[in-house]
């Protein structure tokens, strides 16, 4: 192993996960909106800011016959999520690309049936960056806000898909306000408490529908996480909305 590596493993180890060692890593998030992702086998799903390809990974972990196409700015990044693809078997179903999302997606990638996305929680105007310069871009807007990540997401997709998104709670007004300007409207949300996430899952509407399901309960009062969110994040079970 290289020293500026760990080797990590998420869903009770189905998913082994290369990353680095310092800067930023993969938090219960990716493993949260890929339980999210209502897809079937043979179906195509992108993974907006891909990483090191957890989202991906642990989607096809789950289902077993879809492929995954995630995108990346950062190259180290790209390089790892290849890697992590080769480690678990999963090469000829999960890729990654780099690319900016400032520009178009290449026209080659077709449409997918899901859309997901983790963008950057933090907008650039009230953000303290990391000193990481991985890290703060991975966490922070840059060349792409939020606004342009959710029209590439609601572009990207068929006309039946979804996007599912995850992120702050004190940005959940922001984006169904976008996505609703898009002509995504159908909107359903998943609370995280105690975190202060959100899960969205966006369908095609000329006018806005919102509903907000049941909230997936993270953590006990006493510590440890609750018998519904192991089913997810141990044992790979899918989170419905």
């Amino acid at each position: 192993m290289e020293p500026d590596l760990t080797e990590d493993a998420l869903l009770g180890g189905r998913v082994r996960l290369l990353q680095p060692r310092r800067g930023y890593r993969v938090a219960v998030d990716a493993v949260l909106l890929a339980a999210a992702i209502d897809a079937a086998a043979g179906q195509r799903v992108l993974d907006l800011g891909a990483g090191v390809g957890a989202v991906g990974l642990c989607l096809a972990a789950r289902i077993r016959g879809c492929s995954v196409v995630g995108v990346e700015v950062q190259p180290a990044l790209v390089d790892l999520a290849e890697r992590n693809a080769s480690l678990n078997g999963m090469s000829e179903r999960v890729r990654t690309i780099i690319h900016d999302l400032a520009r178009p997606l290449p026209s080659d990638l077709g449409k997918f049936d899901h859309v997901a996305t983790n963008p950057p929680y933090l907008a650039a105007a009230v953000a303290d960056p990391s000193p990481d310069p991985s890290k703060a871009l991975a966490t922070v807007e840059s060349s792409a806000d939020l606004a342009r990540w959710l029209a590439v997401a609601t572009a990207a997709v068929k006309s039946a898909g979804t996007v599912l998104v995850i992120q702050r709670s004190d940005r959940l007004e922001e984006i169904v306000t976008h996505l609703a300007r898009l002509g995504w409207g159908d909107v359903a949300l998943k609370r995280l408490p105690p975190a202060a996430r959100v899960l969205i899952r966006a369908r095609r509407a000329g006018t806005l529908q919102q509903i907000e399901t049941p909230p997936l309960v993270l953590h006990r009062p006493e510590g440890g996480y609750t018998d519904a969110a192991e089913a997810v994040l141990r044992h790979a079970a899918p989170l419905a909305f």
